[in-house]
């Protein structure tokens, strides 16, 4: 069994430990030590990394009470090492757990669900819970989980007999055997925990909840404490001064400017497609009738409208309409229309001669291919002779 250093003091940062095994691993070692301050994954959270006498831990695992290091390095058995863990993601960590029992614990004391999944992530904490939560019930569990860190309530393990476990209520996720290890914050939580805890609410500094969606018939709610809400808080509040300078707004007044913008770009966009289907209707009504066959090539026409160019085209011409739309660079999106024969053979001909694809009925396909506008037009010239 490895003694467990970061249960008797979580914040130790190093430490002297004898290696008592080292097992080569593919192309890893896995190093055993009497003793370690090093966390292996667990409880959803990751294993501790650091270093062994320089050499570096990327994982730290635990099977049957035998922790082990994982390096890309041997050391001997025998050799007394100095660990010094990642303090700074162990104390990151530290933080992000703490605010996970505050914010599920209100949630089972206000709601009564429970915790049904939980990940500590490099970037983020995700929560499931087995049933619904508004956006406006998450600002509340939000805010009085940011009072519990003013509160600075101290955060208490303890390992209860068989005989307290069975008239406590707490909660866990797992079924647990052996001794149980309870971590409890005095109003808010009690519940079953492995892993390395803050002393006290008030050092995980501050709690944001980023989001919530539906999940598996609950919610999944996402996480940020310490500093990693600080970090978070600091990139929004950079991105509210960029946009309030492009906007040339107050910070407060961001989206209502950016409101306006939007529906003003509706204004315009609607402005911009009457006046292309204006453009269209003009082309095609210069195109005599009775015309063989008709191809324009435009640079931007939106589906419907380009759809609309080639069903007036038809009106005027016996055979095939058709209109290309792109660039050389970029390659072309096609539609193809005719009222009297079928367009689909010429399709499959140009999907075949330009890398394309597409298809449709008889009376209209569309697709996109790849190619020169002079190498299509010498194409359709062959395929459509009266071009």
């Amino acid at each position: 069994m490895t003694r467990k250093l970061y249960y008797e003091n979580s914040y130790q940062k190093d430490f002297t430990a004898v290696v008592t095994d080292c097992q080569a691993f593919a192309d890893t070692f896995r190093i055993y030590l009497d003793q370690t301050a090093f966390f292996p994954e667990g409880g959803g959270q990751s294993g501790d990394t650091g270093l062994l006498d320089g050499l570096e831990v990327f994982d730290t695992q635990e099977e049957k009470g035998l922790i082990w290091h994982c390096t890309r390095q041997a050391i001997a058995p025998g050799t007394q090492v100095t660990g010094q863990i990642d303090w700074q993601k162990r104390f990151g960590r530290m933080q992000q757990h703490s605010g996970e029992h505050i914010v599920s614990g209100l949630v089972h004391k206000h709601f009564h669900y429970n915790n049904v999944g939980f990940h500590l992530g490099e970037t983020e904490v995700t929560l499931d819970f087995d049933g619904p939560i508004t956006k406006k019930e998450l600002l509340e569990i939000e805010q009085e989980a940011n009072r519990a860190l003013w509160d600075n309530r101290p955060i208490e393990i303890t390992y209860p007999s068989k005989k307290t476990l069975t008239e406590l209520k707490y909660r866990s996720k797992i079924a647990i055997e052996g001794q149980v290890r309870i971590v409890t914050i005095p109003g808010i939580d009690v519940c079953a925990c492995c892993a390395p805890h803050v002393n006290q609410t008030g050092e995980i500094g501050l709690i944001k909840l980023t989001g919530v969606q539906s999940h598996r018939g609950g919610v999944r709610i996402c996480l940020l404490a310490g500093a990693r809400a600080l970090a978070d808080y600091e990139e929004k509040e950079q991105n509210a001064k960029a946009i309030s300078a492009l906007l040339s707004v107050k910070e407060k007044d961001t989206a209502k400017a950016a409101e306006h913008l939007k529906q003003e770009n509706y204004s315009l966009i609607g402005q911009i497609l009457q006046l292309k289907k204006a453009l269209i209707q003009q082309k095609a009504a210069a195109v005599p009738e009775g015309s063989k066959n008709i191809v324009f090539f435009e640079q931007d026409l939106d589906a419907a409208t380009a759809r609309e160019f080639v069903n007036l085209l038809t009106i005027r011409c016996t055979g095939t309409a058709g209109v290309f739309i792109g660039n050389d660079e970029t390659g072309y999106r096609y539609i193809l229309g005719s009222s009297a024969e079928d367009v689909r053979p010429l399709c499959r001909r140009l999907n075949d001669a330009f890398q394309g694809k597409g298809g449709g009925k008889p009376e209209m396909v569309q697709g996109s291919l790849h190619g020169t506008r002079k190498a299509l037009e010498a194409a359709l010239a062959q395929y459509l002779p009266s071009l």
